[in-house]
């Protein structure tokens, strides 16, 4: 019993020697440069372990892991000894790696030794939920990257998110708007984009009163016509260009890309081959143009 203790495991060396196929496959899979790198670089400083739980870690991974076990029996006299620790300092290690999820206590045997489960950086319960992060933080990414290829007319999701973009305000008059359409910043028949650069959540007055003109000729006539403000033009103006440099991107729906049943409201979306419901007919044909 005392050469089991020596060797981590609280039982005969014959049985030490037997190794599995599942931990002989556990060890090739186990990368130990990038394990490495994992402790140092994200499990230490993310726990913020002091010196004497991270090298007991490190000596329970080698003993472990390394070896090609997720499990290791060991005592705390031997693990002590092979660190030239007193055993007080390194029961308390022990005890913090447990309570941080570091280690799980399987079996705790003072005579045979404690059984527990060394964990991996990527399975400690925290490291998990920083992978989560930063998967979801990639996913935001690329659907950053796919937005600007996005037909915002093309479902009925694509529309709405427009609209929650600004809020329920018409992007205009800034007044509040319950049946409200789409324009086209620049008018369609200069250029055809569909982009949410050239979309704005617009009342039915400012989308029929615009037509083709540039949103900046319409803004100052708002202006002219004591619609707007001083202040306020200059908030739409900025948002103008905030609007052409895509700094106003509204949240992509999940699953916003398909095509939706439901049927569009305005009359710009009117041409792209849709047909209205009967009550939405006599709304659209006061849109004639963007």
């Amino acid at each position: 019993m005392k050469n089991g203790k020596r060797n981590g495991a609280g039982v005969s060396k014959r049985s030490l020697g037997r190794t599995s196929t599942a931990d002989r496959r556990h060890q090739q899979e186990v990368d130990a440069r990038f394990l490495w790198k994992q402790v140092e670089d994200v499990l230490v400083p993310r726990l913020r372990l002091p010196v004497i739980d991270h090298v007991v870690y490190l000596h329970l991974l080698r003993h472990s892991h390394l070896e090609g076990k997720r499990r290791l029996r060991f005592s705390i006299l031997w693990l002590s000894r092979n660190m030239n620790l007193t055993m007080r300092p390194t029961r308390d290690a022990v005890r913090r790696l447990a309570a941080q999820g570091v280690l799980r206590l399987v079996e705790r045997n003072s005579r045979a030794g404690h059984v527990v489960e060394v964990r991996l950086p990527d399975a400690v319960r925290g490291m998990r939920a920083a992978a989560v992060v930063r998967a979801r933080e990639a996913a935001r990414k690329v659907a950053t990257s796919d937005i600007e290829k996005v037909d915002f007319l093309r479902t009925l999701e694509l529309r709405r998110a427009i609209h929650a973009r600004e809020r329920g305000r018409c992007f205009y008059c800034l007044r509040r708007i319950a049946p409200r359409c789409l324009d086209h910043v620049v008018p369609r028949a200069r250029v055809a984009c569909n982009s949410y650069r050239n979309l704005v959540s617009a009342c039915m007055e400012c989308n029929a009163q615009k037509r083709e003109r540039p949103a900046e000729e319409y803004l100052r006539w708002l202006f002219r016509e004591h619609r707007l403000g001083a202040a306020e033009l200059r908030g739409r103006f900025e948002a103008l260009e905030l609007l052409a440099a895509g700094k106003l991107r509204p949240a992509l729906p999940s699953g916003g890309k398909r095509a939706s049943r439901e049927q569009p409201i305005c009359h710009s979306e009117r041409s792209r081959g849709t047909s209205l419901r009967p009550r939405k007919r006599q709304q659209a044909a006061l849109l004639q143009r963007d």
